[in-house]
């Protein structure tokens, strides 16, 4: 029941390869390498031709009801925060305040603290319940399409969720499932002043012809 082995299982998605899972759950290739090794042994895991997946699902049950126990009891840390929603098994990407985390690298954060710090997801509108209750056995609270004032959260994390009926369109950056670039991009030029230091990262990094001055005009092209 080691918690490197249950991060890895409850991460890895049908299809997944061996680094995208070590960046799902900020383990070094080489160490989640080994462990696929020893869970493949085991058959819980089949590292197959098409990629890694789960094949004994009633493990996979004993590893999230342990996670679950370990995280509700233990403060939640910022590197945490962004590797128990891979533990849901849902698709999801990162939106709003987390795109311009996600797409500068961490290089970019705003309106956040250690003891008021939102995550903010994108999900399906039918998964909406099922997540609240994921979280809730995480012992983390959410919200719908609205962040909370900090004085009625329990606990420094918290979930935002956005649902979408229309689908959920993501690109994966170091290991996290985030809006498209042109979507971040026009959510950050709706409160410039606030992501000019994102837009100007973006700019740069993605050569992106976005007018990131202070002073200029607003506008993507």
């Amino acid at each position: 029941m080691d918690p490197t082995a249950a991060k890895i299982v409850l991460a890895t998605q049908r299809g997944d390869s061996i680094r995208r899972v070590a960046t799902k759950i900020g383990v070094s290739y080489s160490w989640v390498y080994d462990w696929i090794e020893r869970l493949e042994d085991t058959a819980i895991i089949a590292n197959t031709d098409n990629g890694i997946q789960v094949v004994d699902h009633e493990i996979r049950q004993c590893y999230d009801e342990m996670m679950a126990t370990l995280y509700s009891r233990d403060s939640i840390s910022q590197e945490d925060a962004y590797v128990i929603p891979h533990f849901a098994g849902m698709e999801f990407a990162y939106t709003e305040i987390d795109a311009a985390y996600v797409w500068t690298h961490g290089g970019y954060q705003i309106a956040r603290s250690h003891d008021d710090y939102p995550v903010f997801i994108e999900v399906h509108d039918r998964d909406v319940e099922r997540w609240i209750a994921f979280f809730e056995r995480y012992g983390v609270e959410t919200t719908i399409n609205e962040r909370p004032d900090a004085s009625v959260v329990d606990g420094n994390f918290h979930y935002v969720l956005y649902p979408q009926t229309d689908g959920i369109d993501a690109e994966w950056v170091d290991g996290n499932p985030v809006i498209p670039l042109d979507d971040a991009v026009q959510q950050m030029m709706e409160n410039r002043p606030a992501y000019e230091p994102a837009l100007e990262i973006i700019a740069e990094e993605y050569d992106v012809d976005i007018d990131a001055s202070h002073h200029g005009t607003a506008g993507v092209e």
